[in-house]
């Protein structure tokens, strides 16, 4: 089965456009480098939790949307691999495409698929 990369992240909600632009362009570095699909989500029904939830897991503030997303890859070699060379493409550099985001309070993690219907 196909291996994910998920990922949760608090995004100023003034930086939708620019999150976009930026999740565009990783995208097409992401399938350069072996990913099957990209998906990205702003969150627009995301409600507090009493002891967990996305908002809370992102330290949210009042003025930040929940953003969930994904990266489909074939296996977790490929993904290996391409991960490897995506953290080094010179697009995805801090000093050339700054992430609008605060990237110490996104969430993420590599997942094997056990079901896909």
């Amino acid at each position: 089965m196909n291996y994910i990369d998920g990922f949760v992240a608090a995004v100023p909600t003034a930086n939708k456009e620019a999150y976009i632009h930026h999740a565009r362009l990783a995208a097409a570095v992401f399938r350069e480098h072996g990913a099957l699909r990209v998906t990205e989500c702003w969150g627009d029904d995301v409600p507090e939790g009493q002891l967990t939830s996305f908002s809370m897991a992102v330290k949210r503030k009042p003025d930040e949307a929940v953003v969930f997303a994904w990266i489909e890859w074939p296996s977790r070699e490929v993904r290996d691999r391409g991960m490897e060379k995506v953290m080094n493409d010179p697009r995805l550099q801090s000093d050339t495409n700054p992430m609008p985001f605060d990237g110490k309070r996104m969430i993420y993690g590599g997942f094997s698929m056990v079901l896909d219907e």
